[in-house]
């Protein structure tokens, strides 16, 4: 048996990877992507090579495997700027990915669970205050758009039996380790991990700006909270706003000059950026979550609780 996990390199995938390897088992563990896993347990396999080639789909996911996490993308600014390179990899890499997985369940006993990431981006427009689970999408952005597309495919192809699909709507990660990268929310952690280290950061949102947000702990706890649940818990409509919690960049300013000191807060510069600002502003900050909770999805306590998680995990010394 193997699970594949696509962005299995980056860092949401090295976690999920981590968080697989301690729950034990004897499954094999592919990571399919452009670069080898980090991870040297023989139970890690890395495929290298783009998401959309059959080739290397088909050396990842085989007969033996039995479900599949689905980290790889473009992200949020990266897709506005590189609309052809987002399509190619966030719909027509998941479109092969999803044919692969439809062959091989067609030869399984089960269809494969296909556990997908979205994001808050699918939304636009005018939204209340409290998004509720029934929202329709309306996304303002490129990335938003495509991962719309992604929803709309692992659906159909859980409706048609294909695939056992769940669609996780992620929020926004915070607080990140590395570096920065092409999302639009990046600086949701750059704000708090450079200052930590002494390094200055750009503010580029107004700090009335409502995040939605989730300790990278608590979304590997969700993510695999997903790929468990049965399909008869599911209903339908596969695609589910993961919990989050609703913090003000302002509150998060206010959370590292208590963590890091006022040092740490002076580090941090507003440099408005309205392209940022258009992306993120579009994004709901709240939503309702109630029916996930009760079907054993976590969220975090505190955005002090996030931060301190950061400081433990990678500042603390050894």
């Amino acid at each position: 048996m193997s699970i594949v996990i696509t962005g299995g390199a980056g860092f949401l995938g090295g976690l999920v990877t981590e968080a697989l390897l301690e729950r034990g088992g004897e499954e094999e563990l592919v990571s399919l992507d452009l670069a080898p896993s980090a991870h040297t347990s023989p139970r890690v396999r890395s495929v290298v090579g783009d998401l959309a080639d059959q080739g290397v789909l088909e050396e990842a996911v085989g007969p033996e495997t039995t479900a599949i996490i689905h980290l790889a993308a473009v992200l949020s600014g990266g897709s506005e700027d590189d609309f052809d390179l987002s399509m190619h990899v966030n719909v027509d890499g998941t479109r092969a990915l999803l044919e692969r997985a439809r062959t091989v369940s067609a030869g399984a006993d089960a269809p494969l669970r296909f556990v997908a990431t979205s994001s808050l981006a699918v939304f636009g427009g005018e939204v209340p205050s409290v998004v509720p689970s029934s929202w329709a999408t309306q996304p303002d952005s490129t990335y938003g758009a495509l991962k719309a597309v992604v929803e709309l495919l692992v659906n159909e192809y859980s409706r048609k039996g294909f695939v056992d699909g769940r669609v996780c709507r992620l929020p926004t990660i915070s607080v990140r380790p590395g570096r920065p990268n092409s999302a639009a929310s990046s600086f949701a952690s750059g704000i708090i991990r450079e200052p930590l280290q002494g390094v200055e950061s750009v503010c580029p949102v107004p700090h009335d700006t409502l995040m939605w947000l989730s300790a990278p702990r608590t979304a590997v706890t969700n993510l695999l909270h997903a790929l468990d649940l049965p399909p008869e818990d599911l209903g339908s409509w596969r695609v589910m706003n993961i919990p989050g919690l609703t913090v003000s960049v302002g509150e998060m300013l206010e959370t590292l000059g208590r963590v890091g000191g006022d040092v740490a807060r002076s580090l941090v510069r507003d440099e408005p950026d309205a392209r940022i600002t258009a992306i993120v502003g579009s994004w709901p900050g709240a939503f309702e979550v109630d029916d996930l909770l009760e079907r054993g999805f976590v969220r975090d306590e505190s955005f002090a609780q996030m931060v301190q998680e950061y400081v433990e995990d990678h500042l603390a010394a050894p």
